[in-house]
């Protein structure tokens, strides 16, 4: 796996070393640290431990638990093996949050949509499709992702796609995304070349693009002639809207563009653990090859129950207000955690500015702790990612306190 793009070189000053590995260099595809983290964490005998590196949960709120109810004891509702594409009303409806009604492919049925039994298969699916798609062309499979990225790369290389490269997104110094380098990235990418964009809520930093960073970035895919693949990994979470969330790939889309979307609804429906109750989509606009074969291929069928849930919820007006409410309450729980968090490391005068934590929106943030990691683990019992990444929402009111004072003994040592 190589990489030609704008990173800085390894020094004494560069606090991205552990992100980037200098020109020509490969992604790292040994253990995920997610994985030795919670084995660590496990463990862990110390009562106050706190495990902030995992991708979170969010619980669903009373009108799922109803609808579910409901469901499971409809008598029209009988046992069925589903489609391999999955549930048609779950995917009819959530290409319309998602792509927008009004969207000229979907109104010329032009957009392919398939319910997978999880979010790392929907992006397992978009590879394979990419793979077969250009096989019979001059591609040669050149697949940008964002540094830092959630280990994506595992999921291309198992699906044939092996020329994995990376594009600058996050810059530890100013605490957010580098537009200039990630630009200077994607201007140099071979036309024709993959690159796969975090739609919001970013992992793990929790940095996303502005509207107007959008733009910039939309307009070269388009002149650059390269392929989106947006990943949606916790739709509606960072802003609490569904709509908003998928504007970029709304504004992609009503450029002409051939595009990949994969997306998740198991952290805004709060249904977790249980193939009965996960929520996964993908599309591509202007598709020209027949999927089933490779779904066939991949997995028997997705889950019915969950896929249910979401349609009756997305097709009733009433309900999708109702779970709109409840999702805002998540969204605004998160900002509220961001905020007392920030407060408490400037009122005990914790080192450095931290107004990161509030720009960043979403479950995850990147707080620019990569040095004090280690201290944190083994004398706080404090897990976070290598990077400094972590999960807003495992903060709470009875951690807050003591993850405040620990990262300002961290930062003051």
């Amino acid at each position: 796996m190589s990489r030609t793009s704008s990173y800085p070189e390894k020094n004494g000053d560069n606090q991205n070393e552990d992100h980037y590995q200098g020109a020509g260099g490969q992604i790292n595809s040994t253990e995920q640290p997610e994985t030795r983290l919670l084995s660590e964490f496990r463990k862990d005998t110390e009562a106050h431990k706190v495990y902030l590196a995992g991708r979170g949960k969010c619980r669903s709120g009373p009108l799922v638990g109803k609808i579910k109810h409901q469901l499971s004891t409809d008598p029209t509702l009988r046992p069925e093996y589903p489609s391999p594409l999955g549930l048609t009303e779950f995917t009819r409806q959530v290409t319309k949050v998602t792509l927008g009604r009004s969207l000229k492919p979907l109104l010329e049925s032009r957009v392919l949509d398939i319910q997978t039994p999880g979010f790392n298969a929907a992006v397992r699916l978009g590879a394979e499709l990419l793979r077969d798609w250009f096989e019979s062309t001059s591609w040669s499979g050149q697949v940008y992702l964002s540094v830092p990225c959630d280990g994506n790369y595992f999921i291309f290389e198992a699906a044939g796609i092996h020329d994995i490269r990376q594009y600058y997104y996050w810059d530890d110094k100013q605490r957010g995304v580098c537009l200039d380098k990630l630009v200077e990235d994607l201007e140099r990418a071979p036309q024709e070349s993959v690159v796969v964009l975090s739609v919001s809520g970013h992992y793990p930093t929790g940095a996303d693009l502005t509207e107007n960073q959008w733009d910039v970035i939309t307009q070269i895919i388009k002149r650059r002639k390269l392929f989106p693949f947006f990943l949606l990994p916790v739709h509606a979470l960072s802003t609490g809207d569904l709509g908003r969330d998928s504007r970029p790939i709304q504004k992609c889309a009503a450029l002409g563009m051939e595009l990949i979307c994969a997306q998740s609804f198991s952290h805004c429906f709060g249904q977790y653990g249980r193939k009965l109750t996960e929520y996964h989509y993908i599309a591509i606009v202007t598709l020209n090859i027949p999927p089933e074969k490779i779904v066939k291929s991949l997995w028997a069928q997705p889950s019915m129950m969950g896929a249910h849930i979401v349609a009756t919820i997305l097709s009733n007006p009433a309900h999708f207000v109702e779970w709109q409410e409840e999702i805002k309450c998540i969204v605004e729980r998160c900002m509220l955690i961001r905020q007392l968090l920030k407060e408490r490391l400037r009122h005990l005068g914790c080192p450095g500015i931290w107004d990161h934590l509030t720009t960043q929106q979403g479950l995850f943030s990147c707080i620019g702790l990569s040095p004090q990691v280690e201290f944190l683990a083994n004398s706080k019992h404090i897990y976070l990612l290598p990077n400094g990444c972590l999960n807003v929402s495992a903060i709470n009111g009875v951690n807050l306190e003591y993850v405040a004072e620990s990262i300002h003994q961290a930062t003051s040592l």
